[in-house]
């Protein structure tokens, strides 16, 4: 039987200051309302959950560099259709991961807080995996995989398979390393090398580029969300 028509966008739940507590992450807004945008246009029905079923939108993701037009319309508009869903998430614990097709981990720097033992939304995606479907993330959004297993396999998801997130290049360039290294947390680089994934990643930090290998699709950065969401859809209808 072919995967549902119907996609997961995982929310990151965490917050915590950033640039020596100036500023606030959480979810970067644009990572999940591209990737609803691309699936709804597609015909997908599309849930947003987080494992809290709360969330904190991202200082940097609301500013006119990343927030702007339609979008910024969009998060204007309590009555929009994103908004809503995004407002009033259940908990990833309350949602049936057999029911989806499609798992596309929007993330933000906050993501390396939750993710890696956000095991009911991890829950979800060995499901959409094992059922067949695509398993996609964005960004900061591979920390997902810290403990996502191969149901087939026993092993990491994503182990002998080429991923792309945020570069540690660009970390280091935000100048937050040490901040990051505070919260023992992973980068998207260090977990592709412990799990044995192959990282690769665009010569600029900000540019639009995501990989497509097999059913596991990864975007690089903010400006790749709205790619990968693309190529999630092109994969899911060759399955």
């Amino acid at each position: 039987m072919a995967p549902a028509r119907r996609a997961l966008i995982s929310i990151t739940s965490a917050h915590a200051s950033l640039f020596n507590g100036k500023e606030t992450t959480g979810l970067f807004i644009s990572e999940a309302l591209h990737p609803y945008k691309v699936l709804t246009a597609a015909g997908f029905e599309v849930d947003l959950a987080s494992e809290t079923g709360t969330y904190t939108p991202d200082w940097l993701s609301l500013q006119p560099d990343f927030l702007n037009g339609e979008d910024l319309a969009i998060w204007n508009n309590e009555n929009h259709e994103f908004r809503k869903k995004l407002d009033n998430m259940p908990k990833a614990s309350e949602l049936d991961g057999s029911r989806y097709g499609v798992f596309y981990a929007s993330a933000g720097h906050a993501a390396l807080l939750d993710y890696p033992t956000a095991s009911s939304l991890q829950k979800i995606a060995e499901q959409v995996w094992a059922n067949g479907g695509i398993v996609s993330s964005v960004c900061h959004g591979p920390a997902i995989f810290a403990n996502m297993i191969d149901q087939a396999t026993g092993e990491p998801l994503i182990k002998g398979k080429t991923i792309t997130g945020f570069t540690s290049e660009a970390e280091t360039t935000m100048g937050i390393v040490e901040e990051l290294q505070s919260w023992k947390s992973e980068l998207v680089e260090e977990l592709a090398a412990r799990l044995g994934a192959k990282y690769e990643r665009a010569p600029g930090i900000w540019d639009d580029f995501h990989v497509v290998d097999g059913r596991l699709i990864t975007g690089q950065n903010p400006a790749s969300a709205a790619s990968t969401a693309r190529a999630v859809v092109e994969a899911f209808e060759k399955l």
